[in-house]
């Protein structure tokens, strides 16, 4: 039961290493978002079965999770056709 619960922690730590270490592309860190949204998805999944709640909160988290991916593909997009690439050396705000 212990690794049950060990393991999301683990895997949501080793997306955000991941999150942090890979800064070149645009796509490869929309990627490892998306699955620490994965594992933060699972954690709640899990915690709220242990507490015997409703998952109406979980379908939620999931519909907010489908809009943040969505809204990251649309950047993706404008960003490639503007600029050519999703490199961020070549992404400038000013």
């Amino acid at each position: 039961f212990f690794y049950i619960r060990s393991l999301p922690m683990i895997l949501f730590i080793l997306g955000l290493f991941c999150f942090v270490s890979n800064r070149k592309h645009l796509l490869s860190m929309l990627l490892s978002l998306e699955f620490i949204v994965l594992m933060l998805f699972f954690m709640l999944f899990i915690y709220l079965n242990m507490l015997n709640y409703e998952s109406y909160f979980s379908m939620m988290f999931l519909t907010f999770s489908v809009c943040e991916g969505a809204l990251g593909l649309s950047i993706l997009v404008s960003m490639i056709r503007t600029h050519g690439n999703d490199y961020f050396q070549s992404f400038s705000i000013m």
